[in-house]
């Protein structure tokens, strides 16, 4: 397709330099709230992963042609119809005030990442009003823009909360192979850019027969790449055969239970593998319901346990250094000087692990903020240990979401992952399968098995190819024993994620800001600032 020939498309398809908007302001709140209540079903346990394709054009239309506050206020509705419903799980113990704390607080992040859609919309027309300008330069620039509202979701406040990603709504499509090149960052660009692409080319003012058409290549190119690319390919490096635990012990914040009850709870699930060949036992977050490393008739129990399987274990338990705390995972060997090695979880959950400015929340709501009295210091140590010669890369719960911690441990030589977590605060919501959902991601992103063990379920033993391999119902206890496969090699994702990420996010920003200024020097760009009501 020559440059004259999209030019020509273009020129019939663009609308004018200065969009008016598509809706009336009623109309884009009602499109964002219908958009963002179908972006809820691409999660789990829903999972319908096409409709990212219905929801992302019905917020992005919302905004076309809007005025900086009705750009506020629409994507506030968008992010609070998402946020609502996507994290509801949070009030399943402590009751609605977190629930409607945090989603307000994506919500307001949201419409704040929102004016810099709008403004792609109005800004990127006048300074490059041809066919690359509309069709390829502006849902690049909407797309990444996408982006870094997920980005600063992800690091805004107290570390962030990466949580309802476009490229997670993926994990269960044929789709998901491309965030082995590109990261969960770049699959959610994709789509965004074959949304933004699409809405370009239904916007065109003209239809002059089949030769326009070719307005809808980019899109069209988008969709191709994201169905038809495969993983990334890495290199079977054996197998470890992985005993994983799942005693569905009472391990939940509000549980009733005596001293141990959890321990004693892994153990009899464990009992019956006991026998078992096995190259390393794993047991999940909490499993061990006392500090080990404090605590010797625990200690001595774990070692029985690692003597008689003959095999260490990576378990997972609160330990106590001087005046710190720190949620854990352990190598236990029978003999050794234990634990032979320690990780400590990189991101503690801000208001269920520690309280950030407990002076400041305790105001609002000082009988919540006390429940929480233990502060767990956030960890530094590499999110990887050796097993036998085998690197395991390890995720303790909510870490699973963050980039940093998976890709730390595939650099520093994983050849497996094992993620440890505890849902059992969530019982009877949808916080485990969304978890679990990253969990499959991240084994499809490095191109490595992942054993994903819950004190609760659901637990899964994930393939590189994101297949399961094994599974544990939810709330029943059991055990599986699995040859999980091992692999070397590094995919683009672990490679360039970091990089991927920050250029197509921050990277938008920044060149959002070059582009208002150019052009500002074409004319006034009316209306971004200013105005009498929201529009």
């Amino acid at each position: 397709m020559s440059a004259a020939a999209v030019n020509e498309a273009a020129a019939n398809e663009a609308p004018a330099n200065e969009p008016r908007p598509l809706l009336p302001l009623w109309g884009a709140v009602l499109a964002a709230a219908a958009g963002g209540l179908v972006l809820t079903l691409a999660f789990p346990a829903v999972s319908w992963w096409p409709v990212v394709f219905v929801a992302v054009p019905l917020a992005l239309v919302s905004l076309i042609g809007r005025r900086a506050w009705g750009a506020v206020l629409v994507g506030f509705v968008f992010g609070a119809a998402l946020f609502f419903v996507n994290l509801s799980f949070t009030a399943r113990y402590l009751g609605p005030v977190p629930w409607i704390a945090l989603s307000t607080l994506e919500a307001l992040l949201t419409a704040a990442m929102a004016v810099p859609i709008t403004l792609a919309y109005r800004w990127l027309p006048r300074v490059a009003p041809g066919a690359w300008g509309r069709l390829l330069a502006l849902p690049a620039l909407v797309a990444g823009l996408w982006v870094a509202r997920e980005e600063l979701l992800g690091t805004f406040p107290y570390g962030g909360f990466p949580w309802a990603r476009l490229g997670v709504t993926q994990a269960s499509s044929p789709l998901a192979d491309v965030a082995s090149w590109t990261g969960m960052s770049g699959l959610s660009f994709l789509i965004a850019f074959g949304c933004a692409a699409g809405v370009e080319f239904a916007r065109r003012r003209h239809w002059r027969g089949w030769r326009d058409l070719r307005g809808a290549i980019p899109a069209v190119a988008a969709l191709a790449i994201l169905f038809a690319l495969p993983q990334f390919p890495t290199t079977d490096a054996g197998t470890i055969r992985v005993g994983a635990v799942q005693g569905n012990g009472p391990a939940g914040y509000f549980d009733e239970r005596q001293p141990y009850d959890v321990l004693r709870a892994q153990l009899g699930a464990t009992e019956p593998i006991e026998d078992e060949n096995l190259d390393v036992l794993l047991w999940p977050e909490g499993g061990v319901d006392a500090d080990p490393t404090q605590n010797e008739s625990v200690a001595r129990t774990l070692d029985q346990l690692s003597a008689r399987i003959d095999a260490p274990l990576l378990i997972s338990a609160v330990t106590q250094r001087g005046e710190d705390y720190f949620n854990s995972s352990l190598v236990w060997e029978a003999g050794a000087e234990n634990p032979t090695q320690t990780y400590d979880k990189r991101h503690p959950v801000p208001f269920g692990e520690y309280v950030p400015d407990r002076w400041l929340w305790r105001q609002f709501a000082p009988d919540l903020i006390d429940l929480i009295q233990r502060e767990y210091t956030p960890g530094t140590a590499v999110p990887f240990v050796d097993i036998n010669g085998v690197g395991v890369g390890l995720a303790i719960c909510f870490d699973v979401i963050y980039d940093d911690v998976i890709r730390d441990g595939a650099l520093a030589g994983a050849q497996v992952y094992m993620f440890q977590t505890n849902n059992a605060d969530f019982r009877g919501t949808d916080e485990n399968l969304q978890q679990l959902a990253f969990a499959r991601m991240r084994a499809i992103e490095s191109g490595r098995a992942v054993v994903n063990l819950s004190t609760v379920g659901t637990s899964q033993v994930i393939a590189p190819d994101g297949s399961t391999l094994d599974t544990l119902p939810a709330d029943e206890a059991g055990a599986m024993v699995t040859d999980v496969p091992l692999h070397t090699g590094l995919t683009p994702a672990m490679i360039a994620g970091p990089a991927v990420q920050t250029t197509l996010g921050w990277g938008s920003v920044l060149a959002l800001a070059v582009i208002g200024l150019l052009a500002r020097r074409r004319g006034r760009v009316p209306g971004t600032t200013k105005t009498s009501a929201p529009e």
